[in-house]
């Protein structure tokens, strides 16, 4: 009885050992680099991993919102990769720096020309996108992932609050607030701005050490016409000796 209880014992903690250890179900996600401000423009790169084994990743269909329509939606060119924009009339006009813009954005579609994403590997695919909107906190885009052997993951499921994450979550994009000046900045000017504190601390950790091996340089120079003295004095002190 013990045996078979310790066997049975032993069988349930293998079991969830291998529940808790098993990788998350990679899904498309989408992030910016750097900041994606409210009312700004941003970077953001649509993330998307191959979790098959034996089959690559040969499209990717990203449908943009059309409860917060973006008027500009620019992707950047990929060796492999033949890209698609797909534009659509809106139902209601946006206005930007004065203009109004009847069409936006919906869909954008990767094909690959090539081997596509193989297993075990991921790949970025970079949209530049703006004006972001500033009456929302977040974007949903929905995307559609096929394979080789042409099978279609569709990443649809918009997340509920409260509730657990879907099996096939939809890719989110969270909002910043904007800045003080009603503007948005980029990464790249916060980079700069790190770049030349980093420049100005090394500047002067470079300062203080070149002070610190001259203190050291005048030291040893000292101590060396020091000792010289030293030595002198030891002979000609002997020699008086000896004369005495």
């Amino acid at each position: 009885m013990k045996a078979s209880r310790l066997a049975a014992t032993g069988a349930l903690a293998a079991s969830a050992v291998v529940v808790l250890s098993a990788p998350a179900f990679a899904h498309v996600s989408v992030q910016p680099e750097g900041t994606a401000a409210k009312g700004g423009y941003a970077v953001v790169d649509f993330k998307v991993p191959n979790e098959r084994d034996d089959t690559s990743t040969t499209k990717l269909e990203v449908t943009f919102p059309t409860d917060h329509p973006l008027a500009s939606a620019l992707p950047e060119p990929m060796d492999g990769w033949k890209i698609e924009v797909t534009k659509s009339k809106l139902a209601k006009p946006l206005e930007v720096h004065g203009k109004k813009i009847s069409e936006a954005v919906s869909k954008i579609t990767w094909t690959a020309d090539g081997k596509g994403i193989e297993p075990g590997y991921f790949e970025k695919f970079p949209v530049s996108v703006g004006a972001l909107p500033e009456d929302a906190d977040e974007l949903t885009f929905k995307a559609l992932q096929t394979y080789s052997d042409k099978e279609v993951v569709r990443w649809i499921e918009v997340q509920k609050d409260g509730a657990e994450e879907p099996e096939n979550p939809a890719p989110v994009l969270p909002l910043s607030a904007a800045s003080e000046d009603g503007h948005a900045h980029g990464s790249k000017a916060e980079d700069a701005s790190d770049d030349s504190k980093t420049t100005e601390n090394t500047a002067a950790d470079t300062s203080a050490a070149d002070s610190s091996d001259t203190t050291a340089r005048v030291l040893a120079v000292v101590g060396i016409v020091v000792g010289a003295l030293g030595v002198a004095y030891g002979v000609l002190a002997g020699r008086r000796r000896s004369d005495a």
